[in-house]
Parts: C-alpha cells; sequence; structure tokens
C-alpha cells in the first residue's frame, strides 16, 4: 500500500511551542472579493492534508467559516474527539460559534454552490451538538498557519 501524498510545506514542522501538535489546521483561500474560493485542513501532526475542496465563486470568511465546519463534521464523522482545530481567522471562529454565517454574499448563479454549502454548515451547527475546541491560530507569534495556500 503506498503511502499518502505528503502535502508538508516549511510552515508544518516544527511547529511553536504553544501550539498542540495534536490538532488540524483549517484555511480558506479566495482569489478576490469574490472569486475563486477553496479551503483546506492540514493535520499537525503528519503534515497531511486531511481534505480540500473547491475552487467555487465564494469569499474567503465563506471559506474560512466552510473549513471549520467541514472539520467539525469529519472528526464526528470518524469519533475523534481528542483533537483541536486552529482557525486563523476570527469572522469563521465567530460564525461557526454562533451558527449563522453574516456573509452579504449575493446569490447569483455562480454563488448559488457556496450560498447553500453556507445554510448547510448552518444547519449542521444547530442540529450537532459535537464539539471540539477550536483555538485561534496566533499568526504574528506563529507565522502562516499550516493550512495556509501560500498565495500572499
Amino acid at each position: 500500500m503506498q503511502n499518502p501524498p505528503d502535502y508538508r510545506n516549511d510552515t508544518v514542522l516544527p511547529l511553536p511551542m504553544e501550539v498542540q501538535a495534536n490538532a488540524w489546521a483549517v484555511d480558506g483561500a479566495c482569489s478576490g472579493n469574490p472569486g475563486p474560493m477553496e479551503y483546506r485542513c492540514v493535520d499537525l501532526q503528519t503534515g497531511y492534508e486531511v481534505f480540500r475542496f473547491g475552487p467555487i465563486q465564494g469569499t474567503n470568511n465563506i471559506g474560512e467559516f466552510l473549513a471549520i465546519v467541514h472539520a467539525l463534521a469529519l472528526m464526528e464523522q470518524k469519533g475523534i474527539t481528542d483533537k483541536v482545530i486552529y482557525s486563523d481567522s476570527v469572522s469563521g471562529m465567530a460564525w461557526a460559534r454562533n451558527a449563522k454565517a453574516k456573509t452579504v454574499l449575493e446569490r447569483t448563479p455562480l454563488t448559488a454552490q457556496a450560498l447553500d454549502l453556507v445554510a448547510r454548515g448552518e444547519f449542521w451547527l444547530r442540529t450537532h451538538m459535537f464539539r471540539v475546541p477550536i483555538i485561534k491560530w496566533d499568526t504574528k507569534k506563529w507565522g502562516e498557519i499550516p493550512a495556509d495556500f501560500n498565495r500572499k
């Protein structure tokens, strides 16, 4: 059996002392606002990409929110309760905490898929009690989050 592809980047290992290694890091990226949006999750112990979605037409905040919800749902599905999630997005974390995305993205044929996923994510958060800690990634102190798309 082949090993999974190695998606490690230079920011994954070694981790800062304050960062828990038994964790997933999530991040969203968008070219323009709105524009092609995608998100992903990286396991901090291995550096492997856990999932990646997109691109679809959306916004960066939507990508950040969906990455958090996707990580929570996948952890629940797999029975993972001993990890934490790191996100560098204050908005994405607040939207997840409140189970309400405060997006102002206009619904068009291009943005419908992203907005449908947002509604689905909000519904999931309202109907599932599963939670693991979501911790703010301190970019100023630790550098870019390991799930970053390195497009700056």
